[in-house]
This record gives C-alpha cells, structure tokens and sequence, in this order.
C-alpha cells in the first residue's frame, strides 16, 4: 500500500475523515462543501440573528425545521407569529407549531425540547380560539381545551395549565367547572406562574367555587402583583388592592406569615 493510502487510512480510523484525494496532476483535487446537520443550521441560524443578519439568519433556521429540528421550528413559528424579522404569517406561525406538536407529542417532558414542544401546543389552542381570518383555522374552542390539556397534563407546562383552568372558569370548550379551574391553577401557581397566582387568590379570596380562605387568596394576589410589569396586568393590582382593604387586620397578617413561608420554600 502506498504511504499516502496509509496515511488516508490512518486519519480514518483516528479522526474519522480522509485526507483530501490527489488530483491526476498531482494537485489537491477540491472537496465539495460538508452539508451542514441540522443542529450546525440552527445555531448558525441563532448567531446570525443575533448578528442582525435576518436573512441569512431565515434561510439557515428554514434548512433546520426541513429537517426536523423542533427548536428551529418553534423560532420560525414565533418569528412569524410576532413579525419579528418577517412580515407576520399567523398561518405560516401555525404550520410551524402544528409539525412540532405532530412529530413530537410524546417527547419525554423531561427533555430540553420540551418545554417548546408544549409552548407549540399552547400557541395551537390560542389560534383555535381566535381563529386565524382567511385561512382555514377556525375558532374551536374544544380544540383548543384539548390541546391545553395535553400540554398541561403532559408536559405539566404551566402556561398550559393556565390557560386550560381559565376554560374551566369560563366555561369555554368544556362545562363551567370552578373546582377544576382551582386546581389547574394551584399547579401552574405553585410553579410561579403569576397569572395563575392572582386568578387563584380571587377565588380563594372571595370563596368562589372553592371554601374561602381569604389569607392564602391575599397571599396569591401579593406574589402576583409583586410580579405584575405591564399595563395588561393592571386587572392584577386592581384585585389585590381591593382584597387588601376588605381583608380583616388578622387575615393581613396570616397572610404575610404565609407570604413568608412561601419565599423560604423558593430559596
């Protein structure tokens, strides 16, 4: 065998690539160029967003979601459903977001692209619920409770469990259920989701659909509005400062002793 035979060989089976093949003429002959994986098309697609390169940035995230990779796919759906860098696409934003829920549904919620996976079925049933004009999505507000559902009950995705106890409490896409709200949104509360903290501090608060208990209802309301930041939340403030000047003096102070235990738990 010869020496350049053994040296192709030997870089084979020690690095898993050949030296580049003699031409005829003696010279290197040229190497066409490696395809990229899907993972190198996505984080190339990321660092050229953040190098302000859109396009660049889309063809590479496109490459990536052909082929499969969910993480690409769930940033085009977002990119499309919010105009970020592309014209707004709601339709384009739902086929990206219902490949995902289709190819990955029974992902292990314990992996890294869980989370997107579940953001793709909350961001289904919100499109089901509006309904998408001009398109063939209509509002189906059962779709939509089945989709949170899975999400929540899945994936144990809090946003989702938000959103399916809200259903519950208003009674779209399923019988009007109280009790069922209050637990979906005890999980999704107990995992810091404030919105779900200050609808279930009302409920407690007032007794509504659930035995009142007012400090721990006041105590829900003080996390969610500590974490209110804008003017859609404005609903928040207004409800714990009305629960603060109903509660008696000593439901102000369990509650603060309850306040207190919770914030330790979080350390």
């Amino acid at each position: 065998m010869r020496t350049s035979d053994l040296l192709r060989l030997s870089l084979v089976l020690a690095f898993g690539f050949a030296a580049p093949a003699a031409a005829l003429d003696g010279k290197t002959a040229p190497t066409a160029p490696a395809t990229p994986t899907p993972l190198q098309a996505f984080r190339s697609g990321t660092e050229s967003l953040r190098a302000g390169d859109t396009q660049k940035a889309i063809e590479e995230l496109r490459y990536a979601a052909e082929q499969g990779h969910p993480l690409a796919q769930w940033k085009l759906g977002r990119m499309y459903a919010e105009g970020d860098g592309v014209k707004r696409d709601h339709l384009k934003a739902f086929q990206y977001f219902s490949r995902i829920a289709s190819e990955y549904a029974e992902s292990s919620p314990w992996t890294r692209q869980a989370r997107f996976v579940a953001s793709a079925y909350v961001s289904l049933g919100s499109y089901y619920l509006t309904g998408i004009p001009n398109s063939p999505v209509r509002t189906d507000a059962v779709r939509a409770h089945d989709l949170f559902n899975y999400a929540a009950s899945y994936f144990g995705d809090p946003e989702a469990q938000y959103r399916l106890a809200r259903l519950y409490f208003e009674g779209n896409g399923a019988m009007k259920d109280l009790r069922q709200a209050a637990r979906w949104l005890g999980l999704a509360a107990n995992k810091g989701h404030y919105q779900a903290q200050a609808l279930l501090g009302q409920m407690l608060f007032r007794g509504e659909g659930v035995p009142r208990q007012a400090a721990r209802g006041l105590m829900w309301l003080t996390l969610a509005r500590d974490s209110a930041a804008g003017p859609e939340d404005g609903w928040i403030v207004d409800a714990h400062d009305k629960a603060s000047v109903q509660a008696t003096v000593d439901e102000r102070s369990v509650a603060l002793v309850y306040l207190e235990q919770w914030l330790k738990t979080q350390r």
